[in-house]
């Protein structure tokens, strides 16, 4: 076992010296991952951002499309044969239909090459000719991303972590009551070992419904092929002093260890270790509207997930030694299309101090980091309306749950984060001067002209940031 495991590092060490050679000096390879967590609109940003690429009228912040130096833009088979093809093409026809709707969520990881054709820039831009450039874009669920924190953690630090969260939770009644009712230091019994798993997974399905952002293990709500496999038949316990070998706390310890070592390690080490741009997108807004206790639990969320981000410079000699880093890294708020353009600044601000901890140690590893508010697909128009005897910047738009025409006030955000991040530290069960409300718009009929892409908000500079240099 020993040998075989060197081995395979010794094989994938002279795969990766030849990757890196080959992109050094042939056709350079972007890896972008995209993640979010749930409903922050993966799948929409990718469609969107691919369309966008091929059909650059909207590209204006992107450089490379401006100065007109992208000859072509075009998709090809994705490098990893055993990685499911993103379905571009169907999600774009939901999007761009007679009836638009929004694409299926993200449930597994998904891989999309684009390649372009660019023509250099610069004083010996007329001594060459065109290169080409590809584009990798991973898409993978959130979930699976807060799982790289597991890695660091025992059964026992896991399961204190999790049942001092759910303690005052309503969502997590039910398998509190299981818990308490039954004895872990008894032999293992399949039956209740099954049992409580399942009331768990009930429990993280009913948190994320409710706004909750810390719903590991991820493979729970996304089980795929492992759905009722004992690698996903475990659950939190409380400590016990001397546990037995055959005891339920021991078994479901050797499952935790297990679930780390073949399910979220092979998943950090075949895929988020080889990616080298990274786009963090967060629905800023829902969890505003959700509550103080939402807020807080995003921050704490996003700050342990992304502390497994590897950041930092991509220079040749440590990509062949170390591997890849990511060595730029964008936090999105998404949806901004529900807010009029003069609440941006806010959202944008709300967004970096959301995610001020993780910028500032990839910063200081040496990655470049920035945040932004985008849309990726504008669902909305504004318009100004008087109410109560002063004017309101709205948004109007298609309502999703009846397809009708409304105008839309969400509430104005406080022009200094601290408003918020404050209460949601302190514990706060509410907003004191102000309520939040979000409001569901479905995509909104579209009439494109020849060469452009969906129309959208600051998807440009998004991709000028991650992908411009390279361009």
């Amino acid at each position: 076992m020993v040998i075989s495991s060197l081995a395979d590092s010794v094989t994938r060490g002279f795969e990766a010296v030849g990757d890196t050679v080959s992109e050094t000096f042939f056709e350079p390879v972007i890896r972008l991952g995209v993640t979010g967590l749930a409903r922050s609109g993966k799948t929409v940003f990718i469609t969107s951002l691919v369309a966008n690429l091929m059909d650059r009228g909207r590209m204006g912040q992107l450089v490379a499309a401006s100065e007109g130096r992208i000859e072509a833009a075009f998709l090809q088979p994705q490098p990893d044969d055993t990685v499911p093809r993103f379905d571009y093409e169907r999600h774009l026809e939901a999007l761009t239909g007679p009836e638009p709707h929004w694409p299926d969520s993200t449930r597994t990881i998904s891989e999309l090459r684009l390649s372009f054709r660019v023509r250099p820039a610069g004083l010996l831009s007329g001594l060459q000719g065109p290169r080409t450039v590809h584009l990798d874009i991973v898409d993978y669920p959130g979930e699976w991303l807060l799982d790289l924190a597991l890695l660091d953690k025992s059964y026992a630090e896991w399961s204190r972590d999790v049942l001092s969260r759910i303690e005052a939770r309503s969502e997590a009644a039910e398998y509190r009551g299981i818990v308490a009712s039954g004895d872990a230091g008894l032999d293992l019994d399949e039956v209740q070992a099954k049992l409580l798993a399942e009331s768990f997974t009930r429990y993280l399905h009913a948190a994320r419904a409710s706004g909750y952002y810390d719903c590991t293990p991820g493979r729970f709500l996304l089980p795929g092929d492992l759905e009722g496999s004992p690698v996903l038949t475990f659950a939190p316990l409380p400590d016990l002093a001397k546990p037995s070998r055959k005891s339920l706390w021991r078994a479901f310890e050797r499952r935790f260890e297990a679930y780390k070592a073949r399910v979220v390690k092979p998943f950090f080490r075949d895929h988020f270790s080889r990616i080298d741009r990274q786009v963090v997108l967060v629905d800023a807004l829902g969890a505003i509207h959700n509550g103080p206790r939402a807020v807080e639990d995003l921050r704490a969320g996003l700050a342990e997930t992304l502390a497994a981000f590897r950041p930092g410079r991509n220079a040749f000699l440590s990509r062949m030694l170390l591997g890849k880093r990511v060595e730029k890294i964008l936090f999105a708020a998404t949806k901004a299309d529900h807010l009029h353009h003069s609440q941006h600044p806010q959202l944008t601000g709300i967004m970096q101090a959301l995610t001020r901890d993780a910028a500032d140690r990839a910063q200081f590893a040496g990655a470049d980091t920035s945040a932004v508010s985008l849309a990726s697909v504008r669902a909305t128009v504004e318009e100004t309306v008087q109410h109560g005897g002063r004017d309101l910047d709205c948004v109007r738009g298609r309502l999703l749950d009846n397809g009708r025409q409304a105008a839309f006030y969400p509430g104005a955000l406080p022009d200094d984060p601290a408003a918020l991040l404050v209460p949601a530290r302190q514990g706060a069960e509410a907003w004191l001067d102000q309520d939040y409300e979000v409001m569901k718009f479905a995509p909104a009929p579209l009439s494109l002209r020849p060469g452009e892409g969906p129309p959208h908000i600051r998807l440009d500079r998004a991709a000028q940031f991650l992908i411009g240099d390279r361009l």
